[in-house]
């Protein structure tokens, strides 16, 4: 049983409430073109980079512009969110993480994402799902102590300190400096390879059944991280190329564990891997 039970709805439990007015699944890739070819019936789709990111900076949205798109999407503060995507949900665990950010009460991510929703035959559609906009919506004030800023990196976290445990969850070869990016992101790298000094490569895809696209139990995941020396004692940051598969693996820290103490570095790599003299591990 997770942590917070509230944070994981199951496939069956999207199904069951498919006529819950209530409740709103949103479907959140990096490539929009994914709702538009199939999608849960209902659902609606949100592209992590066109919807959720300032369209000048590389940042998020303010809180006037996170009000405003839950308003043209017709989610108001009691509007229970579920959040589903594909990548065995990065992206989606990104806009839970996001959510939280705003103060976002009602919100849980559907364990297996757009992989078991498939592989258990459930319907499918490619009509646009017609939203009736609301107004109102309120954000709360961010929650700081979810996410980790670039001078909170330099001042307190590099070399992990005592009470501090850096958790690089990207690839092993990202993370030692043999590759900057994934194979198929070969634009999107930092200016140099490698970690922060101090950091404990625990790739994002262990907390993850790879053929159902589920979280691990609890048991194998507190295996997984204990293994590592991660037993939530610590303040823990958490940070892979831009801030996605981070976020997955906060949710898993966070919310499935229980660890009070966990931020999201989602400036990650690709900010602090193009820093000037800045430290540097490789290997």
């Amino acid at each position: 049983m997770p942590t917070n039970p509230d944070a994981l709805v199951t496939t069956d439990w999207v199904a069951d409430h498919s006529d819950d007015t209530s409740v709103v699944v949103i479907d959140v890739d990096e490539d929009i073109e994914a709702y538009s070819r199939s999608h849960i019936p209902g659902s609606i789709g949100f592209d992590w980079k066109d919807d959720f990111q300032d369209p000048v900076r590389r940042t998020f949205l303010g809180p006037e512009g996170f009000a405003a798109l839950m308003d043209a999407n017709g989610i108001t503060n009691d509007t229970h969110v579920v959040v589903y995507g594909g990548n065995n949900n990065w992206f989606a665990a990104y806009a839970y993480w996001y959510f939280k950010i705003y103060g976002h009460e009602k919100v849980a991510l559907m364990d297996g994402g757009r992989k078991k929703w498939e592989l258990e035959g459930r319907k499918l559609t490619d009509e646009t799902t017609t939203v009736t906009p609301t107004s109102g919506y309120v954000t709360q004030e961010p929650d700081a102590d979810i996410r980790a800023r670039r001078e909170q990196v330099l001042a307190e976290y590099v070399g992990a300190p005592d009470g501090v445990a850096l958790v690089d969850v990207r690839s092993p070869a990202e993370f030692s400096g043999e590759t900057t990016a994934p194979p198929h992101l070969p634009l999107e790298a930092a200016m140099v390879p490698g970690h922060i000094p101090g950091a404990t490569n625990v790739p994002w895809a262990t907390a993850v059944n790879p053929d159902t696209g589920e979280f691990k139990s609890i048991e194998q995941l507190k295996e997984v991280y204990e293994g590592k020396g991660l037993d939530g004692n610590d303040e823990i940051v958490a940070y892979c190329r831009i801030g996605e598969r981070s976020a997955h693996s906060w949710f898993v820290l966070h919310e499935l564990l229980g660890y009070d103490r966990v931020r999201n570095y989602d400036g990650s790599w690709t900010e602090y891997g193009s820093l000037v003299d800045v430290p540097v591990e490789k290997g």
